[in-house]
């Protein structure tokens, strides 16, 4: 069977699932709820991971949604995407960065993702003409990279993929481009049943321009041979794997799980990159978020047990005034450091906030 055949028999309402899992039947109405506010799509794969005997199961708990996503206490956009938007699919937040939203479309709809507001649902914020991207990055010189994101910029069709991947690397000023895919966790088969994605992948990653995907395991039990082959697929046509990981709660929520997940994504051949402060969204905070200064104890417990490359990631958060550092706590305050900054003036600025032990937001931490 091929990919798109395959794709097409995600699980996307709340009879096909209960045919995979046990639903209890006073949680469908909030299921349903849900459902009609955040849409659901799992593949089968991914689903084939989770430990039914288990209600707490992690990755069930990123697939599957559940009635704490009523909750609307957040915001939909808390890194103030809007605010850096040049026209529809384009930011320009960092000198250096463009992000392009090239679809709104994923292979799986994470429970936790930060993109809810227009993951799935809405077209208002996507690229609706490449070239007029590709125009603004050759007009832009101090740019240097582009990171192509969504959504899933996989689900594109192949042949989309490599007219894109054209236009930008012809782009002299550029030193790489990143494109962000969460498919080789949650649906290997886009890499391992397309071998023409393999090959665009390595036309355009050229030894002075190489292309490196933006990936995103949050737990050892997503890394599964399945993965493994598709990884391995990826960097043998050239392109470097970079994994951004959230820090989960009920996920990867304690050392062991953190060190477990960093260790073997290193051993696999992934570099872990950041491990990301899970964002304030509406309908993910309550459910996913963990206060600050207990993200912060978690992350260092779990470097004990890593390995010199599976802790070169940065421990940060994305917030509106830039990517913020966590780099450590002293006595009853937190210290971070601007790793990137909106205002120049900014940047590499180190500062600190009293714990507020329950805060799991720089905004909700007040200044010493």
């Amino acid at each position: 069977m091929s990919w798109q055949k395959e794709f097409k028999k995600n699980v996307k309402t709340l009879d096909e699932l209960k045919q995979y899992l046990d639903i209890l039947p006073e949680e469908e109405e909030e299921l349903s709820q849900v459902i009609d506010i955040h849409p659901m799509s799992i593949p089968r794969y991914y689903l084939s991971l989770i430990d039914k005997n288990d209600p707490k199961d992690p990755i069930r708990r990123m697939a599957v949604p559940s009635a704490d996503e009523l909750d609307v206490a957040g915001s939909y956009d808390t890194s103030g995407e809007k605010e850096n938007t040049k026209f529809p699919g384009l930011q320009h937040k960092y000198p250096t960065t463009v992000l392009l939203l090239s679809t709104n479309i994923c292979s799986m709809y994470c429970r936790h993702c930060f993109r809810k507001r227009m993951v799935g649902l809405s077209n208002d914020e996507i690229v609706d003409r490449f070239n007029r991207a590709v125009e603004y990055i050759k007009a832009h010189e101090e740019v240097n990279n582009v990171l192509i994101s969504g959504g899933d910029f996989l689900t594109l069709k192949t042949s989309i993929i490599d007219k894109l991947f054209g236009d930008i690397t012809k782009i002299p000023h550029l030193d790489f481009i990143r494109f962000g895919s969460r498919m080789p966790v949650t649906f290997p088969d886009r890499i391992l049943k397309d071998p023409e994605l393999l090959k665009v992948l390595s036309k355009h990653s050229a030894k002075n321009k190489r292309l490196y995907m933006v990936t995103h395991f949050n737990h050892k039990n997503e890394i599964t041979e399945k993965a493994m082959d598709g990884i391995d697929r990826v960097i043998r046509s050239g392109v470097i794997i970079n994994n951004q990981t959230v820090l989960l709660k009920g996920v990867n929520d304690s050392p062991e799980a953190l060190a477990e997940l960093q260790n073997g994504l290193v051993r696999i051949g992934v570099n872990p990159y950041y491990i990301f402060q899970c964002r304030p969204v509406k309908r993910v905070k309550s459910n996913f978020q963990l206060p600050l200064i207990k993200g912060y104890r978690i992350v260092e417990k779990a470097k004990v047990n890593m390995n010199g490359h599976s802790k070169r990631f940065k421990f940060v958060m994305a917030h509106k005034t830039g990517k913020i550092e966590i780099i450590g706590a002293i006595g009853e305050e937190l210290i971070f450091k601007y790793h990137q900054a909106k205002k120049p003036e900014d940047q590499g600025r180190i500062f600190k906030k009293k714990i507020r032990y329950s805060a799991g937001w720089l905004d909700e931490q007040p200044y010493c």
